[in-house]
């Protein structure tokens, strides 16, 4: 590795080479994924990694494919619980 950094850089290339991002056995089930989640706000990863081994025999794991989510702009915060004698959300 370090052999081909002292070549690029005697060739004048001094900036690092852009990654290349590894395309996703998700790419192609996005908009399956997409309506996933807006029909059901409330699913959880694991629901949604059991829909796709049924309904369209992609195993993933649940890792994956919250990171896949993660880059994609999705995220899933949970709000704080209320406690049992308060009439209201803690904040």
């Amino acid at each position: 590795m370090a052999i081909r950094w002292i070549d690029r850089a005697a060739k004048g290339e001094t900036k690092p080479r852009k990654r290349e991002r590894c395309a996703s056995r998700l790419e192609a089930h996005e908009a399956f994924i997409d309506a996933i989640i807006e029909d059901h706000k409330d699913t959880t990863l694991d629901e949604m990694v059991v829909c796709l081994a049924d309904e369209r025999a992609v195993k993933i794991g649940r890792s994956a494919l919250s990171a896949w989510l993660r880059s994609r702009g999705w995220t899933f915060k949970k709000g704080p619980h209320m406690h049992w004698s308060r009439n209201v959300r803690a904040c």
